[in-house]
C-alpha cells in the first residue's frame, strides 16, 4: 500500500510554530518515526504552503488503486472548496487530520470544508493523529485482503 501524507500551509513550521498548540516537534523527524513504524508500508510526504499545488499531488496520486491519502489541509480545511473538489474527484481514500482539536479553536475552525469528500476525520490527537491514519488504512487492507 501507498500512503501519501499531503500537509498544507504552515506545516512546514512545525516545531517552531506555536508549539503550545502544535508541539516542539518537527514533521520531517516525526515522518522518520513513521517510517520506522511502519516498515512495509510505501510511505511519502509532500508539504505546500500553495493551494494550487496541493491540489495537483491530490490529482497526481489520487487514481493509483493502491494508494491512500492522508490530508493535513492546515488553514485550507475552512476555506478550500478547490481541496475539497479535487478530493471528490479522485478514486482514493481520504483521511483528514488536524494536529489540534479544531473545535477547541477559533469558532472559523469548526467548520471543515473538505470533511465531507473525506473517509473520516482524526482531530486533536496531535502527531500521533498521522500514525492512526495509518493503522486504520492498514487494517483496511488487511481486512479487504480476507
Amino acid at each position: 500500500m501507498n500512503i501519501i501524507i499531503i500537509n498544507g500551509p504552515n506545516l512546514n513550521l512545525l516545531g517552531k510554530r506555536e508549539p503550545e498548540i502544535y508541539g516542539n516537534e518537527g514533521f520531517e523527524s516525526y515522518y522518520k518515526k513513521l517510517q520506522e513504524k511502519y516498515p512495509d508500508e510505501k510511505l511519502e510526504y509532500y508539504q505546500s504552503n500553495i493551494e494550487g499545488e496541493i491540489i495537483n499531488k491530490i490529482h497526481q496520486v489520487g487514481f493509483d488503486a493502491d494508494t491512500a491519502i492522508i490530508l493535513n489541509a492546515g488553514g485550507y480545511t475552512h476555506t478550500s472548496v478547490a481541496i475539497s473538489d479535487a478530493i471528490a474527484g479522485v478514486n482514493v481514500p481520504v483521511m483528514e487530520v488536524h494536529i489540534s482539536n479544531i473545535y477547541k479553536r477559533e469558532s472559523f475552525r469548526h467548520k471543515s470544508i473538505i470533511s465531507k469528500e473525506c473517509i473520516g476525520m482524526i482531530s486533536g490527537l496531535g502527531l500521533e493523529g498521522y500514525s492512526l491514519a495509518i493503522q486504520y488504512f492498514v487494517n483496511q487492507k488487511l481486512i479487504n485482503q480476507q
